[in-house]
């Protein structure tokens, strides 16, 4: 349905209002995390919205029931409410909202050099995506959880600051004895990182890092140096050290225990003979014990795919590690806006980008699409942010180029070399039908190869299993059955788990007895076994689902026979086998001449240079208009990272798969191809039974 002006102007201002919510880390209005309202009227702050962690400190408790701090200190204290008293119970009650509020505490406390010209240092107050990135580490801590970030940003928003900051405040007002490192690429941007800390550090009010009452000397040391390289600084009232490091001289990890790590710029970390991101993190993390209060981040901007950070933030962000993934857009960021100076002109680059919302053409390099426009309005962006877009963009002579310095989603993020298959509006569609399975098992029978391996086929619920399903195969009835129902397609990987997957997959063709019908993903195997057990497994699955066609994609088989240097065709001999128990595997079309000279047939679908552009541009045509149903996101994935390079082949961008986009070209090829339109013919017993003497009857 065409949205009206009117519906995005309005949606517009709801944005630009949650843009320019109140956020004062003072008061507390409008910080982080939830929060409760306290007012105390002869307080300095006489209306505070605190976090609700807050709320169960007897301070904070005992002062709410008072609700003044002069009936405080005369009922609860029992002593008189002078300017000593009231400023003794102000500095208890700062102490105790410092470790509560990261934001207020950096907002009254912690000075950093602003990036604006000639304003020199200023009090930290955190911008909108510093808050986002904040409420995120305060779920670890108040969880009572060891925090663990990913951190994929886009630039210029102080996730580096922020990121030391909340480190500083966790050793200087939280634990004593947080050892911490800073690593970064290189070693003088690791000293940057530390001179913003030296910078908050030299203007911390010394008191607040003695406990209340410990007698201190105002002019004392809060940093001192350990050695005399200059890589190791102590602050002797926190018992705590500060270790600078880079990834290009890592020495300076050794033989130290940290609790506190901050893996700086991870993306441009590049592998050498002597050394890997993987290592030098070891290094630094090893020793880490995942206990409340320890910290570790790694943050960066992308820098391609395939690296340790690309594989950190993707297993983050699947929830296969420990970490959590966070990404910050281009759009989170408030200096990425250009103003309207009328409404009129606002309403007419609406009135534009609604227009525009289904355009594919651009008029030059320095330009996106009227839907790509559109597709960031669907993102969130405000208007204001997509004018700034189209202005940055004209100095960009590529999408890549933008990309990689102001990315939209994590996905564009991670910029590669070649020119991506699908197209990722064509892609979302799909995600609609997509839903957890509603088993996980495996399909097993009574042994795993020949015979006996398709007998007594049975599937068993298992967590751990392999087999996802969506639905369980339809038996057919005594008097009717269906063809050509049921398709399982496998694209062969490895055994280890390094390895490509094996993924065997079944579509259920039964809807496309109708004339809109479309065949739907309904099982799918993913996992590493040997090549011949997963051809067997592959046969278990297709006889399962009502002896349906099983498709063996052939090269990896006969890849593995030459990787290990058997001689004859071992690949044709277990499909041979197969086919001795299992008549319904599929097998390549032969010619007139080769039938006549009686050339043996070739089980498997063989994919090479011909076929395999064949059926990957008839798997972009299926996506684009959306003919089959699909349930895995998983797929989703790999469809926007599977690219055409620059040698003409298709592929995976480094670092990612494609074996699940493979069952769905080869599976969906045969589907529309090859197969028959599924039927509904009458079987021998109703025949018997005297319903017609036609062999089949189809409805």
């Amino acid at each position: 349905m065409k949205p009206t002006i009117e519906e995005i102007l309005q949606e517009n201002a709801r944005r630009n209002e949650a843009v320019n919510a109140e956020f004062n880390p003072v008061t507390g209005k409008g910080s982080v995390g939830e929060r409760f309202l306290l007012e105390l009227p002869d307080y300095p702050i006489r209306r505070q919205w605190l976090p609700t962690g807050m709320m169960k400190v007897p301070l904070v408790q005992k002062l709410r029931e008072s609700g003044t701090v002069e009936r405080f200190i005369r009922e609860r204290l029992g002593c008189e409410a002078d300017e000593d008293a009231m400023e003794s119970v102000v500095e208890s009650f700062v102490r105790l909202r410092n470790r509560y509020d990261f934001p207020f505490w950096a907002a009254v406390h912690v000075y950093i050099l602003s990036k604006e010209t000639g304003e020199g240092e200023i009090l930290f107050r955190l911008s909108r995506p510093q808050r986002k990135f904040v409420n995120m580490l305060e779920r670890f801590r108040t969880a009572n959880r060891p925090i663990r970030m990913v951190l994929l940003k886009a630039r210029q928003w102080g996730g580096s600051t922020t990121s030391q900051l909340y480190m500083a405040w966790l050793q200087l007002v939280h634990r004593v004895g947080l050892n911490s490192v800073i690593i970064s690429q290189t070693k003088k941007t690791s000293f940057a990182i530390k001179a913003m800390y030296d910078r908050a550090l030299s203007r911390y009010p010394v008191g607040l890092l003695h406990r209340v009452g410990e007698a201190y000397d105002a002019n004392e040391a809060k940093m001192v140096n350990v050695g005399l390289t200059g890589d190791y600084k102590k602050i002797p009232q926190r018992d705590c050290t500060i270790t600078i490091a880079s990834y290009e001289s890592p020495d300076a990890l050794r033989g130290d225990s940290y609790s506190l790590v901050h893996c700086s710029e991870v993306g441009l970390w590049a592998p050498t003979d002597m050394k890997s991101p993987d290592s030098v993190v070891r290094s630094a993390c090893s020793g880490i014990l995942l206990r409340p209060y320890t910290m570790i981040i790694y943050e960066s901007t992308a820098n391609g795919t395939g690296n340790f950070f690309e594989r950190e933030y993707k297993a983050a962000k699947e929830g296969k590690s420990q970490f959590a993934s966070l990404f910050i857009s281009w759009y989170d960021i408030d200096l990425y806006r250009e103003e309207f100076e009328t409404e009129e002109e606002k309403r007419e680059f609406a009135e534009k980008l609604i227009e525009n919302r289904l355009n594919a053409n651009v008029g030059s390099n320095r330009e996106e699409p009227g839907r790509y426009l559109w597709w960031l309005w669907t993102q969130g962006a405000p208007l204001e942010g997509i004018k700034w877009y189209v202005t940055e963009r004209s100095g960009k002579d590529s999408h890549a180029v933008m990309a990689a310095e102001y990315p939209t989603d994590d996905i564009e993020a991670f910029v590669h070399s070649g020119s991506m298959v699908f197209d990722k509006y064509r892609v979302e569609p799909l995600r609609r039908t997509c839903r957890p399975p509603v088993y996980v098992g495996e399909v097993t029978g009574n042994g795993e190869y020949g015979e006996k391996a398709l007998d007594n086929l049975h599937f068993s619920e298992d967590r751990q299993g392999c087999l996802k399903v969506w639905s369980l195969p339809e038996p057919d009835l005594e008097e009717e059955r269906i063809t050509d129902r049921y398709l399982t397609v496998v694209d062969i990987g490895g055994r280890s788990d390094k390895a490509d997957w094996s993924v065997i997959a079944v579509f259920d063709r039964m809807d496309m007895m109708e004339t809109e019908g479309r065949p739907a993903v309904v099982a799918q195997w993913r996992g590493h076994l040997d090549i011949d057990q997963i051809a067997w497994k592959a046969a278990q699955i297709a006889k399962y689902y009502n002896d349906s066609l099983l498709v063996i994609e052939s090269n990896t088989l006969e890849t593995h026979d030459r990787e290990r240097q058997v001689e004859g065709d071992q690949s044709g001999y277990i499909l041979n086998q197969i086919k001795s128990v299992y008549d319904n595997l599929y097998a390549r079309s032969q010619s007139d001449e080769e039938i006549r000279n009686h050339v043996p047939v070739k089980y498997g679908f063989h994919t090479n240079t011909k076929t395999k552009p064949l059926i990957i541009s008839s798997l972009v045509r299926i996506v684009r208009e959306r003919l089959y149903v699909e349930r895995d996101e998983d797929v989703l994935t790999e469809y926007l990272q599977y690219e055409r390079r620059q040698n003409g082949s298709y592929g995976a961008i480094v670092g990612h798969h494609d074996d699940l986009l493979m069952t769905r070209a080869i599976g969906l090829h045969i589907c529309f191809s090859e197969m028959e339109i599924p039927k509904i013919v009458t079987t021998s017993r109703a025949r018997r039974k005297g319903r017609g003497a036609i062999s089949e009857a189809a409805f």
